[in-house]
């Protein structure tokens, strides 16, 4: 509880507040609109949502990039990480990477859908470094209506 009190103190201003940054630089993985080759998974480019050093409790919006997101069934979201590229801002579009990033754990979920709208939605993409260690990728509809959010864990050492 005093960790607390005294966190809440810091954020006013009251007390001396030790800061830090993303460890790494985050992507999604975004398939490219491609005509579908049977056997061929589409190529995968590296979209940076969070670049390295971005400071808890701050938040990032691409707001120029428009992506279809499925929603009502279930779909596969692929995130990358990267140690190595350090100087990638907010959405830079990443095609060829090689070792320099490292896929984590697919995030497989089914967004809600609203009544009978069509089951993909133009969205764009807001991320935020949550004070506890989360990556908040938000999906805003056209119009910023409806809100989606995907969460993943990017403490380091709790995977």
């Amino acid at each position: 509880a005093r960790g607390a009190a005294y966190y809440g103190m810091a954020r006013r201003g009251r007390g001396v507040r030790i800061r830090s940054g993303a460890p790494r630089s985050y992507y999604i993985g975004i398939e490219s609109a491609m005509p579908a080759v049977p056997g061929m998974p589409a190529p995968l480019k590296a979209l940076c949502v969070v670049p390295f050093g971005m400071e808890e409790g701050t938040s990032a919006s691409l707001p120029n990039l428009e992506f279809g997101l499925v929603v009502g069934e279930p779909a596969e979201f692929r995130f990358l990480s990267s140690t190595v590229r350090r100087n990638d801002p907010v959405g830079a579009m990443i095609e060829d990477w090689g070792d320099d990033l490292e896929e984590m754990s697919p995030l497989e979920v089914t967004l809600p859908a609203d009544g009978d709208r069509d089951r993909t939605i133009p969205v764009t993409l807001e991320s935020r470094v949550t004070e506890l260690g989360t990556l908040e990728l938000w999906c805003v509809a056209r119009g910023g209506g409806d809100r989606w959010k995907l969460e993943l864990n990017i403490r380091e050492g709790e995977e």
